[in-house]
């Protein structure tokens, strides 16, 4: 199986390394806007990757005429859709990190190539796969937690991103929050219908410069009546945190609680017992395996093997919720997701 990768960035070189690992990939093929990174990019990888030959393509027009049987994108975020759009086209089945385009129209658009060419693309939601989250949404569907009265998903980063991100990012909601939001529609089966956001800037200037925040909770309505909390920052120095808790009528659950959760119980206790292990660094440490298993997931689409566990049409959405969520922070109200969607 040839593989192509646009993008040999920090999440291209990540995906790379996973795509290099499985068995079917014979062939990987790295394009980046800046050549001298995919062959800088393909040199690391190629002693390590054994059963896979890794080679660097000048431009990544020339991805499309290599003859891909499936296209993994984590390039800029202004170059997803065009990306999707020209996979689509030559009917190569695309791989996407979020978003697919920086806009609603855009991402609208994107999703009515990818339906009407019938070419699979599959949307980088990676948190869908982790183990504790799939696990989450087994034992809600089983019955076990009853109905569910309670949802609430947190995504809080160490540090913030570089100031040159931020401008481009497309704000915490959008950019970080989105994630949560994706999850607990996948996890719960059930639509958002109206959302109450708020939001502070208690760090670096930069984020209020561009119109941001950098901490934002939002509360959402689901179409059964349960509610949902989501809760994301930039600062959280203790280290990356991710949870979801899922509180029902008859039990609670909680995935993503573990010796390196960033988070100490009060009343400490005194001295002896294991070592705390160290805290995640950040996203793609605690979801390592999560990126992984979306990758092994891609090739099976690829093959045939498996329908698309991410459609674009989920990216979408999510997209919608984040919208809203942006827009209720603007206007400082209640937001019927109904008044974002096209």
């Amino acid at each position: 199986m040839r593989i192509g990768l646009a993008g040999a960035g920090r999440i291209g070189a990540r995906h790379a390394a996973a795509i290099c690992a499985l068995p079917e990939v014979d062939t990987l093929l790295v394009a980046d806007a800046e050549p001298c990174r995919a062959r800088d990019l393909a040199a690391r990888l190629a002693p390590a990757a054994p059963a896979s030959r890794v080679v660097a393509v000048d431009e990544v027009e020339g991805l499309f005429s290599a003859g891909l049987d499936g296209l993994v994108i984590a390039a800029a975020t202004d170059a997803h859709a065009g990306l999707v759009a020209r996979a689509v086209a030559a009917r190569i089945p695309a791989f996407c990190e979020k978003p697919l385009a920086s806009d609603t129209d855009g991402t609208f658009q994107t999703v009515a190539a990818a339906a009407a060419a019938g070419v699979p693309v599959q949307v980088g939601f990676q948190r869908r796969f982790d183990a504790g989250n799939a696990a989450a949404r087994e034992a809600l569907a089983s019955g076990r937690l009853g109905w569910l009265h309670t949802v609430r998903s947190c995504s809080f980063d160490p540090a913030p991103p570089p100031p040159g991100y931020v401008p481009t990012s497309g704000g915490l909601f959008r950019d970080c929050v989105i994630h949560d939001l994706d999850l607990i529609r996948f996890v719960t089966g059930r639509e958002v219908v109206r959302v109450m956001a708020a939001g502070a800037n208690r760090g670096d200037d930069v984020f209020r410069e561009c119109g941001d925040v950098d901490t934002g909770s939002a509360l959402l309505v689901l179409d059964d009546g349960s509610l949902g909390v989501v809760s994301a920052t930039r600062y959280n120095a203790a280290g990356y945190d991710s949870r979801l808790e899922l509180f029902g009528s008859k039990d609670s659950i909680v995935a993503g609680l573990d010796e390196r959760t960033p988070a100490t119980a009060l009343p400490e206790r005194g001295e002896g017992g294991a070592e705390p292990r160290a805290a995640y660094s950040g996203f793609m440490e605690r979801f390592a395996d999560a990126y992984d298993a979306e990758l092994r997931a891609f090739v099976d689409v690829v093959a045939g093997r498996r329908g698309n566990p991410c459609p674009p049409e989920e990216a979408l959405e999510a997209f919608y919720l984040a919208e809203a969520c942006e827009l209720s922070l603007r206007e400082g109200r209640a937001v019927g997701t109904g008044e974002v969607r096209r």
